[in-house]
Formats: C-alpha cells, structure tokens, sequence
C-alpha cells in the first residue's frame, strides 16, 4: 500500500505500534515527543513536525522511501 496522506501515516503507525503492543504514552517518552503529539500523529494531523514524525518511525523500526510519482521506479531514495 503506497502511503499518500496523512490519515495513511498516521493509521500505519498506529498498527505498528499496537503490533508492538505499546501504548501512546510509552511511546512518547521513548521518542521524546509528548502524548498529544502521538496521538495527533495517528489521526493524521497534517502540521505535525516531520522530525518529530521521522523519531517516531525511528522508534518503531520503520523508515520512509519515497518514490518518483508516475516513474519508472528507478530513482528512489531511503529516509
């Protein structure tokens, strides 16, 4: 599934999370973020900071790949 919005970030993060069965508040302090910045995150609010974002992806194991809408897939660079 291609990620493209917000609303898509934030629902991946939030599977990922509870995969790992831990809670919004752990997750906070492990990132260093406060709570209502997790929970702002995985309903997909769209002025999040992107550092913050890139902690918390960092804290779950994940990462973000972007890709060259309509492309032939060849350029691509991993964040």
């Amino acid at each position: 599934m291609k990620t493209q919005t917000t609303t898509q970030l934030g629902a991946v993060i939030r599977t990922r999370r509870k995969q790992l069965k831990i809670t919004q508040k752990e997750l906070a302090m492990t990132c260093g973020t406060g709570l209502r910045f997790i929970v702002d995150l995985e309903k997909g609010k769209p002025t999040c900071q992107i550092g913050k974002t890139l902690d918390v992806l960092q804290a779950l194991g994940m990462a973000i790949e972007t890709t060259t809408l309509g492309g032939d897939g060849t350029e691509r660079s991993r964040s």
